[in-house]
């Protein structure tokens, strides 16, 4: 085991492995496992109800990916789910159950708000949405019954930064608690539990795993929490393999290398979109003056910002249009996802998926990139080609 004091970077680095091991190997190996044997039937016995009963319950392979995310976001404990919505349809409903009231952040996922609308309206769990720039107002939105406040900062649409330890302040004064989506900010972009959140959900998929070939998510909570996620996780039969999981741990080993060129190559082209006449904003918030950019700085870590972000387009751009840029590009591939090493770019319609900030983002032309590993100038160049192409 080694030192809680080692830097983030240096703890993706080492957890997770004991390569000072008699014939220790640098990776973990990879175990598929399902059924576990024992020597004997006390052995047996004493096992049972443990990680080390089955399969499905823990392997060396996933043990060590839960260590190292641990590791980096100074969890206690970590929960790893067959996709990113798995980790967040399997915390809901741990945390919620009939009859309690759930705070949903209006800029959520989209399948986090199919969810709650589909089961957990089935379950009889109510939701309301509100303003992600709500702040402290959320206060009021707080009901007797009211159990879980989720954040997601910023949203991955429209990129409002939350004023999160104001909002957790609330919901916790009432009894509340927060769970957060942290798939954009990564391990390494906050300090999650500092700023008041209860339980940090991550969609492995893309940052973690970093190579889009992968579907994963991870609960990460305090030990308090800890056996109540983990009874919903065990009933529901949630589990990941040992090759996934070795696939997701070799990614992080490199999430700070990587996100190091997704920052800088990011910053580079929204600065050069920036000036461009046909666009109107870019919602990235490590971008000075971008919306969002001082809650972003005082909660963020701006050595490790990501590389999805938003584009507005100028007043009377079509949709039409904003496809003509999409299909024009070379370089960035078109579909959902991001994360990976490779650029992306979907047209985006917020307007149409929100409950009370629909007025806000409704009519207006937008783009979703996702800034890969590609060097930035080859990027600037496809996409003022793509401007070229939208004028046509």
């Amino acid at each position: 085991m080694h030192d809680h004091d080692d830097l983030p970077a240096t703890r993706l680095t080492h957890r997770g492995r004991n390569p000072k091991s008699e014939e220790g190997t640098v990776n973990p190996a990879v175990v598929r496992a399902s059924t576990m044997l024992f020597p004997n039937a006390d052995s047996l016995r004493k096992a049972d109800g443990t990680r080390r009963s089955y399969g499905r319950h823990a392997t060396d392979t996933t043990l060590a990916l839960e260590d190292a995310l641990c590791a980096a976001e100074q969890a206690d404990a970590c929960l790893l789910t067959p996709s990113g919505l798995s980790a967040i349809t399997t915390t809901l409903l741990a945390l919620l159950q009939p009859g309690d009231h759930l705070l949903m952040t209006d800029s959520a996922y989209d399948p986090t708000r199919l969810f709650c609308e589909g089961l957990l309206k089935r379950m009889g769990i109510s939701t309301s949405y509100y303003d992600p720039l709500i702040g402290a107002g959320i206060a009021a939105l707080i009901q007797p019954n009211t159990r879980v406040v989720w954040v997601e900062s910023p949203g991955s649409h429209t990129f409002e930064v939350q004023d999160v330890p104001a909002i957790a302040a609330a919901a916790h004064a009432a009894g509340a608690l927060v769970v957060a989506d942290s798939t954009w900010a990564t391990p390494l972009g906050w300090d999650v539990f500092a700023l008041g959140v209860d339980v940090s959900v991550h969609a492995a998929t893309k940052y973690i795993v970093g190579h889009s070939d992968v579907l994963m998510g991870a609960i990460l909570c305090k030990s308090p929490l800890e056996k109540t996620l983990r009874a919903t996780y065990r009933q529901l039969g949630v589990s990941i393999g040992g090759d996934d999981a070795y696939l997701a741990l070799r990614g992080l080993r490199t999430l700070a290398a990587r996100l190091t060129t997704h920052r800088d190559n990011s910053r580079q082209v929204a600065d050069w979109l920036r000036e461009q006449p046909q666009v109107a904003s870019v919602l990235y918030p490590p971008l000075p003056g971008a919306p969002g950019h001082d809650l972003y700085l005082r909660d963020f870590n701006p050595a490790y910002a990501c590389g999805l972000f938003g584009v507005v387009f100028a007043e009377g751009t079509t949709a039409a249009q904003v496809n003509k840029l999409v299909d024009a590009t070379r370089l960035f591939g078109i579909g959902y996802s991001w994360g990976g090493y490779e650029s992306l770019i979907i047209p985006s319609d917020p307007g149409s998926h929100r409950a009370v900030t629909s007025e806000r983002w409704r009519g207006k032309a937008m783009v979703r990139l996702h800034i890969g590993l590609e060097d930035p100038a080859d990027l600037i160049a496809d996409l003022a080609a793509g401007l070229v192409a939208m004028k046509a």
